[in-house]
């Protein structure tokens, strides 16, 4: 008995790192095309060599590859990623296969944030600040309303007797308010501040650039590792609330901890790509599909699946 059990888990384990493994040349596969593709077709070999010796190359292809390109996939795959592992880590949360980023209202408070941000640096007394930190702040009021509004919804899910109709319905209202929000910033803005907006609500990566990048990129990495390592936790809430509290997790903390993490990451990726609902709720079924409930798998399964996706879709 204890034989076959261990012959299935070594047979689980080896199939996870398949997955894995084959997810993460998917990713890197596109990532080399998306470098060949677009109105200027570039051959293999100026790609490799614009990535090895960009200094042998003309001008105008080294401009192509690596600052416009370029930019726009490591985006794609932040973006993809974080809005992918929010969404696993809040359905482990709230116990709910439905919620999202998207579903819960955050992901329409954080671009309202990062609305305000472009409206206000029309501003005359804070224009000056605001051409030389606009990045930060876009980033900064995009999270404080992301974190707002999810903070608002576990504040709902504290109260007796609400249940995960009861979030999703919350979360849902939220987002038709904050979209109200938007569309009143849209009627007062002048043109150039509208035409922001108006993009930021198509969603896209029409923002990357080497700022965007290496700004996101440590949140990222650091919101995604923190998720990671709570895991085994989010494994025990799956068994419910009570099993996960004799098992030593401290749920209000995990909770409160994992959706902080979960919309700092995402909101700093929404304050340069828009609105884009769908990785955070596709992302992690697709994983689930491939490589079970374990969190320990399923995040960073999770996450190659919605850079993958992302980029695909971009």
């Amino acid at each position: 008995m204890d034989e076959d059990i261990e012959i299935l888990y070594n047979r689980e384990w080896h199939h996870r790192w398949l997955v894995l493994g084959a997810l993460l040349l998917a990713l890197l596969a596109a990532g080399f095309y998306a470098l060949n593709a677009g109105s200027i077709h570039l051959s293999v070999m100026e790609v490799i060599d614009a990535l090895i010796k960009p200094d042998a190359l003309d001008t105008q292809t080294r401009m192509i590859v690596l600052d416009l390109r370029m930019p726009r996939i490591l985006l794609a795959v932040l973006t993809g990623a974080s809005l992918a592992v929010a969404g696993t880590v809040m359905q482990a949360l709230m116990r709910n296969p439905l919620v999202s980023p998207f579903t819960l209202g955050m992901s329409s408070a954080a671009s309202f944030g990062a609305a305000c941000a472009i409206v206000m640096s029309s501003l005359p007394l804070l224009s000056l600040a605001f051409m030389e930190y606009q990045d930060a702040f876009i980033v900064l009021s995009a999270f404080t309303f992301g974190i707002g509004s999810v903070f608002l919804i576990y504040a709902i899910s504290l109260r007796r007797g609400s249940t995960s109709a009861t979030l999703i319905l919350a979360g849902v209202v939220l987002g038709y308010i904050f979209q109200a929000g938007l569309m009143v910033l849209q009627y007062t803005t002048d043109n150039e501040k509208l035409r922001q907006i108006t993009l930021w609500l198509m969603g896209g990566m029409w923002g990357a650039n080497w700022s965007a990048v290496i700004l996101v990129t440590p949140i990222v990495i650091i919101c995604c590792a923190y998720l990671l390592c709570k895991a085994w936790d989010l494994n025990a809430l799956l068994a419910g609330d009570e099993v996960a509290q004799n098992a030593g997790v401290e749920i209000k903390k995990v909770r409160l901890l994992g959706l902080f993490f979960c919309t700092l990451a995402s909101s700093a990726c929404l304050a340069f790509t828009g609105i884009i609902g769908f990785i955070g709720l596709i992302g992690p079924h697709i994983g689930r599909l491939l490589i079970g409930q374990d969190n320990r798998y399923l995040i960073p399964c999770s996450a190659l699946l919605g850079a993958l996706i992302l980029m695909v879709s971009d």
